[in-house]
């Protein structure tokens, strides 16, 4: 008793001290006592230098053009060192708005900026990039073509339970034709939601994006990037993380039907070689195939009869990739009718140092792992080809795969992938491979654009290696839905292949576990009906 009368006495007392707390004055450019307690109960909104776009002539009525009073608004915060910028409830019809040092934008719930139509107001024209602009597509290559953008920034934040509408954007990408348009945009279109580059210190939480344009978020040279619950549905690419050091991106929602969902890239956009490193990837889900805009209202509804989606919205590293890539991390994310994990070097990266675990997938539209080294080298001066290893895969859950494809590992000859492991897999294929399908070689093609399906239909349904060294597979259970007469596992030019502990489920008219073309230092052991065997010296064909 003497306990709970203590509680009430302290409930009582806090109670009467939240209510003598006097409601901060009104001044210009600052809100009220309301909006003040909102930002003293969200982590790095400081309770002083708010301003209100209001103050500064914003209507917010979604047909006046705020972007002129949102820039005085930052302007005035800049002066002053810094502050948070506060949008209200309302729509803020806006061109290009220009982040400063030091500067937070506060989306309140219900306050929406969206992009205006370039016809109506231009966008800052993309500034020059002769040096960088010719190895990438041209999305990548140009910052200021955006709605909101900044460029050599440090201490800036973009939060808040609101809305980023790139309704006036342009995506690049044509629908009906199934083609981009990665060159020069017109003068005054913007293109992007988010453009940021060479910035230090950047926090992106809590908000949402629809309609993002060719990107959602383009982060570029940033260090220190920390992206959180961030909801994006979209008609191109989710976030691009471009050249950038010590990010974290946890509890984000994607839906891109038509591009990558979370990607990261090494490109040569700023003219140099930087690395893409220190990355952790975290508690994500990423879909393909979400009409535009039902993430975001909770729908989820593929109902469209003209919704032509390419399922894409995977997690990918690359395609760009002059840089490195170098200790990530992906882990505790779910993909949803979508393409797969795809990690791929054709620029002469050097990718290596790479765990991914506890990853489910559903309804895969092509392989659900997909690792690629090739010889595209788009660079100055033709650059060598790279590398990737010491990969480690583990804990994934695959069920609907789509038939066609396999988990594909291919390197170059003489360039093999290195040192992957993988534990923990439960693949389920939807099958219907054909007997005749053993027996195909895919072409090499190393100067094509790495991506699934790029080798034609594999000979396995469960794994194809090419040009690989040193591959250790544990516990993996491969199955089938539909009559499956494919060979489960192909090896092609492998050295060093240990597999322990598999239970796959051999295809039907005299299939096979394990075709081995090429193939020295292969283990097989504790295996499910598959008799434990050891190949040393080099095989050019054999059975298993």
């Amino acid at each position: 008793m003497k306990n709970i009368r203590t509680r009430r006495q302290f409930l009582t007392t806090t109670m009467k001290m939240v209510g003598s707390i006097p409601a901060f004055p009104l001044a210009t450019g600052l809100v009220g006592s309301i909006a003040t307690m909102n930002a003293l109960a969200a982590p790095n909104i400081p309770p002083a230098n708010l301003l209100d776009v209001k103050k500064f002539g914003a209507k917010g009525d979604g047909k006046n053009l705020d972007s002129p009073a949102i820039n005085a608004a930052i302007d005035a915060a800049a002066e002053v060192g810094g502050g948070t910028v506060y949008f209200p409830p309302g729509t803020y019809l806006s061109a290009s708005i220009h982040l400063k040092n030091n500067i937070t934008l506060y989306l309140e719930a219900g306050a929406t900026i969206e992009a205006v139509d370039w016809k109506v107001m231009p966008y800052d024209f993309p500034e020059p990039n002769q040096e960088g602009g010719n190895y990438q597509d041209y999305g990548h290559s140009h910052w200021k073509n955006s709605l909101i953008w900044g460029i050599g920034l440090e201490n800036i934040a973009i939060v808040g339970n609101g809305l980023i509408h790139g309704k006036g954007l342009n995506s690049g990408y044509n629908r009906a034709t199934g083609r981009y348009r990665d060159t020069a945009d017109e003068p005054g279109e913007g293109n992007k939601a988010i453009a940021l580059r060479e910035c230090r210190n950047v926090t992106l939480r809590d908000f949402s994006i629809l309609h993002g344009g060719h990107f959602g978020i383009l982060a570029t040279g940033i260090n220190n990037l920390f992206i959180d619950n961030v909801k994006i549905d979209t008609n191109r690419d989710g976030m691009d993380i471009d050249a950038c050091s010590n990010v974290r991106i946890t509890h984000c929602s994607v839906n891109s039907p038509w591009d990558d969902g979370i990607c990261l890239k090494a490109s040569y956009g700023l003219g140099k070689v930087w690395p893409c490193e220190n990355v952790t990837i975290s508690d994500c889900f990423v879909s393909g195939n979400f009409d535009e805009g039902t993430l975001l209202d909770g729908t989820f509804k593929r109902s469209k009869p003209e919704y032509k989606s390419g399922k894409v919205g995977r997690i990918k590293l690359g395609t760009e990739s002059n840089g490195d890539f170098r200790n990530i991390t992906i882990t505790n994310c779910i993909f949803d009718e979508c393409r797969g994990l795809a990690i791929e070097s054709v620029d002469g990266s050097h990718i290596e140092d790479i765990a991914i675990s506890n990853i489910t997938m559903r309804n895969v539209a092509n392989d659900p792992i997909f690792i690629r080294l090739g010889a595209r080298l788009r660079g100055p001066n033709k650059p060598p080809i790279g590398s990737i290893k010491r990969i480690n895969i583990s804990n994934v859950v695959v069920s609907g795969a789509e038939g066609n494809y396999a988990m594909t590992i291919s390197g170059l000859p003489d360039h093999p992938v290195e040192d992957i492991r993988i534990t923990n897999l439960r693949i389920e294929s939807q099958g219907g491979g054909s007997k005749a399908a053993s027996a195909l070689v895919p072409p090499e093609n190393p100067a094509k654009y790495p991506e699934p399906g790029m080798f034609g239909k594999v000979p396995a349904y469960g794994f194809y290696f090419r040009h690989v060294k040193a591959i250790e597979m544990d516990q993996v259970k491969i199955s089938y839905i539909k009559s499956e007469e494919r060979t489960a596992m192909v090896l092609e030019d492998v050295s060093d292949a240990y597999f322990t502990a598999l239970n796959i489920e051999r295809g039907q008219d005299e299939a096979v576990y394990f075709d081995l073309r090429g193939v020295s230092d292969f283990s097989v052991k504790n295996s499910r009906d598959i008799k434990d065997q050891q190949v040393k010296s080099f095989v050019k064909s054999l059975k298993i």
